[in-house]
């Protein structure tokens, strides 16, 4: 079979252009060289929605920034996605520090950033009585939100996939040839053909194109280390407080999630290695120190993990987001880096417009269902509602992750259910069991066991993440 479009890589990104092209008559194949959708950038990063006044005016970041922000909330509530308005806050310690508060402001009106607004401490400590009392004002801007990446991914893929679209997981990309009318891909022994190719494949986007003969930009990684504290710290912070952004970025956060812990980093390191997520002891003394000095009682102490997320840096500091020079059916998504999770949505519909432009014909597709129901539920529902849902299947009346009320019919739906999860931290990011205070301390154990069976593989056959992260070696007794 020859799929009208094939896209490269399975974050975010991908996964929202491989949604989009599923609106129209189109057969279109999603390839992903990991195990699972979600495993780079869109696994780990601020999970910000930003409003979009920070990208310099005239960017492709600045227009689909603020775009992208516009569509997410219906998104969200298509695809059973958290999704929060909390907005956010650019603070200032002093008179430089406003003067740039004063450009973000301008540059967020020229945008089209609604609801912007500079205030002052007296304000300012209304908004956020948490604040150091160094702090002398901030621009604030009420359209920011929050939003759980790899959900929204996740959810993506399992709606596109349920209009049509199909998924390869496994399948790196080791040639690539144009043989005048299509694409022909080869994986290790695997092959997909596509009239039209699109490269969203993250930090390997560069990698990726100069298969396809297009060796006009680099990735580097950019290192970010992050923490995350107890859910009984969520409250803390209503907004995402930012300080004024410098060329390496917007700094460490202090941010609530839409599940409810407390998000404090990232750092920013230019690397080398592009599967480098180490987390250090200097990144998190950087984190502890400059979020102690915007909150001082900020409760670093209630640290329950630590993790690390690379960014696909570009040099011009703007998405590529364009047809191939030599081809115009291969379309380059990279460069996605801050606001790339933000600007998703829209870069979706940007590249749909441009394969439109490169001659695919795009008449839209009458059975598309854009609704997507939400993987992790239960928690959510009154104690009337649970009853119910029991009655009907007695399986969501056991909760497997008591720190995050994780019932086994969820876990079940998520094996079962597009994409399905066939690894304990695929489970773990559809549902979020293990995600609480004991790290799956308590329910690992009882996934393994409902993983070996809805999938009828030998327990010691079940992974953590897939190829050699065996949790068991085989049966003492």
């Amino acid at each position: 079979m020859i799929y009208d479009a094939a896209v490269i890589g399975a974050g975010v990104v991908g996964a929202l252009i491989g949604r989009e092209l599923t609106k129209y008559k189109l057969s279109v194949c999603i390839l992903e060289k990991e195990n699972d959708v979600a495993m780079g950038s869109s696994r780990a990063n601020s999970a910000i929605v930003h409003a979009g006044f920070d990208a310099e005016s005239g960017t492709l970041k600045a227009k689909l920034n603020v775009r992208g922000s516009q569509m997410m909330e219906k998104l969200a509530q298509d695809l059973g996605v958290s999704y929060r308005r909390n907005g956010s806050l650019v603070i200032g310690f002093d008179e430089n520090d406003m003067d740039t508060i004063r450009v973000l402001y301008e540059r967020g009106l020229k945008n089209g950033v609604e609801g912007l607004e500079i205030v002052g401490k007296e304000r300012l400590k209304e908004l956020e009585p948490q604040l150091s009392d160094q702090v002398v004002g901030a621009l604030h801007a009420p359209t920011g939100a929050i939003i759980c990446p790899y959900d929204l991914t996740i959810s993506a893929v399992g709606n596109a996939m349920d209009n049509g679209a199909e998924l390869r997981l496994n399948f790196t990309a080791e040639k690539i040839e144009w043989t005048g009318e299509y694409y022909r891909i080869t994986s290790d022994g695997d092959m997909v053909e596509a009239r039209y190719l699109i490269d969203a494949a993250g930090l390997y986007a560069d990698e990726v194109a100069k298969l396809a003969r297009e060796d006009s930009f680099a990735i580097r990684p950019r290192r970010g280390e992050y923490l995350l504290l107890d859910k009984e710290c969520g409250w803390f912070s209503e907004h995402t407080v930012f300080r004024t952004p410098t060329k390496m970025g917007k700094g460490i956060l202090i941010t609530p999630t839409v599940d409810g812990n407390l998000l404090l980093g990232p750092t920013s390191e230019n690397i080398d290695d592009k599967e480098d997520t180490e987390v250090t002891a200097a990144g998190i003394q950087k984190i502890i120190g400059e979020a102690l000095g915007d909150m001082p009682k900020v409760p670093y102490r209630k640290v329950i993990t630590s993790f690390c997320g690379l960014r696909a840096t570009a040099e011009g500091g703007d998405f590529i987001i364009r047809p191939a020079k030599g081809n115009p059916h291969f379309i380059l998504a990279a460069g996605i880096d801050s606001p790339g999770l933000s600007s998703a949505p829209a870069i979706a519909e940007y590249v749909a417009e441009l394969l439109k432009d490169a001659g695919l014909s795009m008449e839209p597709n009458p059975k598309f269902i854009p609704v997507r129901e939400s993987t992790h539920w239960f928690r959510k529902l009154s104690n009337s509602e649970k009853n119910k849902v029991i009655e009907n299947d007695p399986k969501f009346g056991r909760v497997i992750c008591r720190c995050e009320t994780v019932t086994e019919g969820e876990i079940i739906d998520a094996i079962r259910r597009n994409p399905q999860a066939t690894t304990l931290d695929a489970v773990k990011r559809r549902t979020r069991s293990g995600m609480g205070r004991c790290q799956g301390g308590f329910c690992s154990p009882y996934i393994v066991e409902i993983l070996s069976r809805e999938l009828d593989i030998p327990f010691e056959e079940v992974t953590k993440s897939g190829k050699g992260s065996y949790l068991n070696v085989g049966k003492t007794k």
